[in-house]
């Protein structure tokens, strides 16, 4: 199995950046597809984005597309989302996942690391 550890949550005031990291450890990177979710409070788990194994392909939820940005490298087995023009809302436990193939549901994500909290202020 793989192992993910996220990095790089903390407070932000609005309008503002930040890149969340996921460094994979186990098995080898390439063979899964990564994912951000998050969890906000009296919320349910929310995709944000996907990539697939060979990074040829992202996919986004509809919210989150042109604001939050996915990306991986293979030769130090990241994962990132850089997010850009942060809103109050965004604020939630980031988690980064690992799974088979690029999908919108956390069940088909077998592997979690324990999550990173962001906070937006205003």
């Amino acid at each position: 199995q793989v192992q993910l550890v996220e990095s790089g949550g903390g407070l932000v005031q609005a309008g503002g950046s930040l890149r969340l990291s996921c460094a994979a450890s186990g098995r080898t990177f390439s063979n899964y597809a990564m994912a951000w979710f998050r969890l906000a409070p009296g919320k349910e788990r929310e995709f944000i984005a996907g990539i697939s194994r060979s990074a040829d392909s992202t996919a986004y939820a509809d919210s989150m597309e042109g604001r939050f940005t996915i990306s991986r490298v293979k030769a130090k087995n990241m994962a990132y989302l850089q997010m850009n023009s942060l809103k109050l809302e965004d604020t939630a436990v980031y988690y980064c996942a690992a799974g088979t193939f690029v999908g919108k549901s956390e069940y088909e994500y077998p592997y979690w690391g324990q999550g990173t909290q962001v906070t937006v202020s205003s």
